[in-house]
This record gives structure tokens, C-alpha cells and sequence, in this order.
């Protein structure tokens, strides 16, 4: 059971690091030392009590990755109330649902989110706060009533007493011009308890509030302190660590390390506060040279697609690949460059939030390139298993936890069943949801994980895909649509592809690699004959009762959710 309180990891945090620069919006410039982060969290704080706002009461908030977001956050756990972090992906009819559902009485907002909610559609908010200088954006429980520190009287809530100048006034009386490190004390509040509700936006189509306790926060962001010191005597983190935060912190993997792990030790967060395309994120890898890099499998992916592939395929580099001696000369020379195209001051990449392609990782082993895969899920906030890169195990997705447990439950001949686990990183279960809660708990308190996979002797968890895509061949045999689909995306002009069943055959939907195939001069009426071609070699290198007997086009990428995994149950 991890020993840290995760309020006090903050507190000590900012007394410690008073100095040190703590967050950076990349794109503006805009930088907060940890002091002006304490000094804005107690601002905030008075803003709560402005708001009558009280402990474990819920605060939603919802924006792009910033300094701002993050104080938020922050100035929520660190006031004792709950955190509801929305993405900002979500529509605005499902950001009115949470934020009800919830029973949110406060709502940060970044302002062009806000333009698109209507007010009357956030039940029990009372104030919303903008993540532009913190002002207010509306009163909407006007006749909360509220004591005025200086004349007593009974008052109601206004803008006007929650405003930047108002709060200021507030802060300057209470300190006196003097916060320091030593005024700073939050709540205590005791591990077990929630202290945010992550809404899930997953393939099934049915969202959940995770409700994520302390514990399970501390046990994530100490175990980043202290990562594989049992193994190599190596740390995840340290203090001046540069990390670039481009994930959303509103989804826990992001959330954890990025942002949580890293501020906890003492780090320096840099947000990238727009769309992260792959111009931008090599800009500030270039410039920021971070030490420490999360991933998803998608970046890496579209790196080895768009830039690796295309130059290892054509004469003389496909020539000089097959040479044993030189091929290894030129292999070290692409690792190199991709170390300088991530910065080249980073301990290795982390990957994680879904699969990554086989082919693609093989090839980065091959590379000897410095990333490793990790394994976790929102209701574990995320972690489940990771092991460091010179330790990893190719295929697989880390070694379980110390503080976790990992059984595989149903297992087939081969070893394979359904990953349950516990430990201190499982949530408490859904809130207002006891249906949805008992269903993901074995009657002996095990979280199920949907994933289907085994387990070495080393411990380590191979996945083979999820309990709900699973399906059975003619005989009784399982597939795993996933893994035919890890091969038909290695195709040429596959862009991506859902493997379904109808009838009793396995049908492939595939989204064409539009780009591939301009500069093959495949026109839309030979796109058909391509995919002849494609499926009966992608069926070269399956069983018998894994044969594609139809591929069929779809014009469009697949609708997605925020983390970028297919919503697969809008095409079966």
C-alpha cells in the first residue's frame, strides 16, 4: 500500500521546488515558476470558499493542455474537492451530461468551449470560471447565499465577488503581500477517498465515471519517482526534468506522469496549448529537448509509415539492408536520427493507450531505438504493467507492478483468458452506476480489464486482444481481430481496417492510404484489384480459419475516440 498522501506529494512539492520553474504554454511562452503555482492554487482556494464550495464537492474542467489546467486541477484535489476532468473532444450535449451527472458545482472552461454550452444545461453548477486569467463567465445559482469576511452581512453571489480583482483583494488581506512557502497548507484528505471522477470515452460506446481515489493517484506518480529502482537503479523522474505534454490530460495516462508524476518531483512541464500536429511536436522536441517522452502507438506509427518505410523500401537502401554487415551501420544511423528527431536528450519513450503494430515494433527493436510499451487502463489511473527499455520483453506490454496483481481467469489451451488484477492502482468503481461497478468486479474483488492475454514466468502480460471483439472460428477456434488487422494495416495502401464477422467469414473494412496511393497510381477504379491483392497476401500469412473473405472499402478514417482507438462498435 503506497505510504504517500497525495495532497501532501503537492504540498511538499511546492515548498521544495519554491524556485524551480514548474509549467511552461509553449506556443506563448507563458511560464509559472512553483511559487506563482502555489500563490495562484491559494487564490482559487478563495475562490471556492467565495463559492461555498465544500470538500468533495465536484469541479469539472475542460480545455486544452495548459498552465492554467493544470493550477486547476491542482487547487482542486489540493482544496479537498473532487476533480472531474473533461476531454475536450467531448460534444457539448455529452460535457452537459457530465457535468450533471457529476453534480458539479463549479465548471473551468477554456472560453471557445464555453460559447458552444448553454448554462441552463449544467445542473447544479454555480459559478463558471474561465481558464483565461480566471474570471468569471457566469453566476448561475444566484441565490446562494454568502458571508462577507469584512462587513458579515449575508450576500449573494456575483461575478463581481469571484472576479480576478475581487480574488486579489481577498489574497492581499489574508497575506499581506507576504505568501511564502511556509504559509502553504492544504487538506489532508485521506487516501481512500475519490478524488476525481475520469469519464471514460470508450469503443463500447458507453461512458462511465471512474472514480479514481488518492491512493491510486499517489501509488501512479510515486511509482514515477521511483521507477525500476528494484531493477536498474534508475528513475523515471527527477527534479528539472523536462517533460512536453501533448496527450490530454483529461485521459489518465497523460494525466499521471506528464503532469502529475512530474509536478509531484519537481519537474518542468511544457504544454503543447494547440492541436499537436507532427510539426509542431518535433519543433518543441527540438527545442525543449525533453528527457522523458509519452507516447501513443499512433505517433510513432505515422513515423515509421511516412518516413521510415518509404526510405527502407526503395533500391539502393532495400539492397544494403540485406547485406549482414551493413545493414547493421545503416540501421545505427536511422536510430540515431530518430533519437535527434525526439530531441535526443530523452531516457527512453514510453508507449501506451492502445496496441502498437508488431511490424513496427520489431523494426524499432531492431533499431535498438529507446522505447518501451506499458499497459494500464482509466480504471487504474492508469497503470498496470511497464518495464524499462533494456529490460522489455518484444511482444509484450511490461512486467505487472509491484503494487499490483495480475490473474488470468478462463484460460484457454494455450494460456490465453481474461487479464483481471488488483492492487493499489483500481479505482473504487462508477459513480451512480452499481450495475456497471459489480459487472467489472469478479465476486472476489478483482478488476476485470476486458483485455484477453497470459502471463510469462517473468510476469510480464502479453495481450492478444479484448474480450469483447473475440470471435470464433468454424470449429470453435478464437480469433482475435486485432491481430489480423496489426497485419492488414503492414499492407501497401492500407490506411487502417476493422475486422468483422457476417454470415460465418471474416470481412475486412479497410480505409484506403489515399497518399500511398497517389504515388503508386492507383486511381479509384483500380482500388478494387489492389485489394484483391492485398487480401490474399494478408491471407499468405494466416491459419486457415483466419481467412479474409472480403475486403470492403470505406471511404473515411474511422470515427475515433480522444485517446484514437477505433469505435469499433459503430461498424460491427
Amino acid at each position: 500500500m503506497v505510504k504517500e498522501n497525495f495532497v501532501q506529494l503537492f504540498e511538499d512539492s511546492f515548498r521544495q521546488n519554491w524556485d524551480y520553474p514548474a509549467y511552461t504554454d509553449y506556443e506563448t511562452k507563458y511560464e509559472m515558476t512553483y511559487a506563482q503555482v502555489a500563490e495562484q492554487i491559494e487564490k482559487l482556494h478563495l475562490l471556492f470558499e467565495q463559492c461555498g464550495l465544500q470538500r468533495n464537492d465536484k469541479v469539472s474542467l475542460i480545455g486544452r493542455n495548459s498552465a492554467h489546467w493544470a493550477v486547476a486541477y491542482v487547487a482542486t484535489i489540493t482544496y479537498g474537492a473532487v476533480i472531474v476532468p473533461i476531454l475536450q473532444d467531448f460534444k457539448a450535449n455529452d460535457v452537459h451530461h457530465i457535468v450533471k451527472h457529476s453534480d458539479s458545482k463549479l465548471l473551468f472552461t477554456a472560453d471557445y468551449i464555453w460559447d458552444h454550452l448553454d448554462e441552463n444545461e449544467l445542473g447544479a453548477v454555480r459559478a463558471v470560471v474561465s481558464l483565461t486569467k480566471f474570471k468569471p463567465l457566469a453566476v448561475i445559482s444566484s441565490a446562494l447565499p454568502v458571508i462577507d469576511e469584512e462587513s458579515g452581512l449575508r450576500m449573494q453571489l456575483s461575478a463581481e465577488m469571484i472576479s480576478p480583482e475581487a480574488i486579489q483583494q481577498l489574497f492581499d488581506r489574508k497575506y499581506k503581500g507576504a505568501f511564502t512557502r511556509d504559509k502553504i497548507s492544504y487538506y489532508h484528505k485521506d487516501n481512500e477517498e475519490v478524488a476525481s471522477i475520469n469519464y471514460t470515452s470508450g469503443t463500447t460506446g458507453f461512458s462511465k465515471g471512474v472514480m479514481t481515489t488518492g491512493r491510486a493517484l499517489a501509488s501512479n506518480a510515486v511509482f514515477g519517482h521511483n521507477a525500476y529502482a528494484l531493477h536498474s537503479n534508475k528513475k523515471l523522474l527527477f527534479r528539472g526534468d523536462r517533460m512536453v505534454t501533448f496527450l490530454p490530460l483529461a485521459h489518465a495516462y497523460g494525466c499521471a506522469f506528464d503532469f502529475l508524476g512530474n509536478t509531484t518531483t519537481g519537474g518542468h512541464t511544457y504544454f503543447i496549448t494547440r492541436t499537436p500536429t507532427p510539426k509542431v511536436l518535433l519543433a518543441a522536441f527540438a527545442e525543449i529537448k525533453p528527457t522523458l517522452i509519452l507516447s501513443v502507438p499512433l505517433i510513432i506509427e505515422k513515423i515509421y509509415r511516412k518516413q521510415i518505410q518509404p526510405m527502407i523500401a526503395k533500391p539502393p537502401m532495400s539492397w544494403v539492408l540485406k547485406v549482414p554487415f551493413l545493414d547493421s551501420v545503416v540501421l545505427t544511423q536511422i536510430s540515431k536520427k530518430l533519437v535527434g528527431v525526439f530531441g535526443g536528450a530523452f531516457e527512453e519513450v514510453i508507449v501506451g493507450g492502445a496496441a502498437m503494430n508488431a511490424e513496427v515494433e520489431a523494426f524499432f527493436r531492431k533499431l535498438k531505438f529507446p522505447f518501451t510499451i506499458g499497459y494500464g487502463m482509466t480504471e487504474t489511473a492508469p497503470l498496470i504493467s511497464y518495464a524499462h527499455w533494456t529490460e522489455f520483453k518484444e511482444g509484450s506490454c511490461g512486467r505487472i507492478l509491484d503494487n499490483m496483481e495480475v490473474r488470468i481467469d478462463d484460460k484457454n489451451e494455450e494460456g490465453i483468458g481474461e487479464i483481471v488484477v488488483r492492487g493499489d492502482n483500481v479505482m473504487l468503481g462508477y459513480y451512480k452506476n452499481d450495475e456497471a461497478t459489480k459487472a467489472t468486479f469478479t465476486k472476489d474483488g478483482w478488476l476485470k480489464t476486458g483485455d484477453l492475454g497470459m502471463v510469462d514466468k517473468d510476469g510480464f502480460i502479453f495481450i492478444k486482444g479484448r474480450s469483447k471483439t473475440m470471435l470464433l472460428g468454424p470449429s470453435g477456434q478464437n480469433i482475435y481481430p486485432e491481430e489480423i488487422e496489426d497485419k492488414l494495416n503492414n499492407m501497401p495502401f492500407v490506411l487502417e481496417s476493422i475486422v468483422v464477422q457476417r454470415e460465418g467469414q471474416l470481412v475486412a473494412l479497410v480505409c484506403p492510404d489515399k497518399d500511398a496511393c497517389d504515388a503508386a497510381g492507383i486511381t479509384a477504379d483500380k482500388l478494387p484489384e489492389a485489394m484483391q491483392r492485398v487480401r490474399k497476401e494478408v491471407n499468405s500469412l494466416l491459419a486457415n480459419y483466419e481467412q479474409i473473405a472480403k475486403i470492403e472499402l470505406h471511404p473515411q478514417e474511422f470515427e475515433k475516440t480522444p485517446k484514437n482507438s477505433i469505435k469499433r462498435y459503430l461498424y460491427n
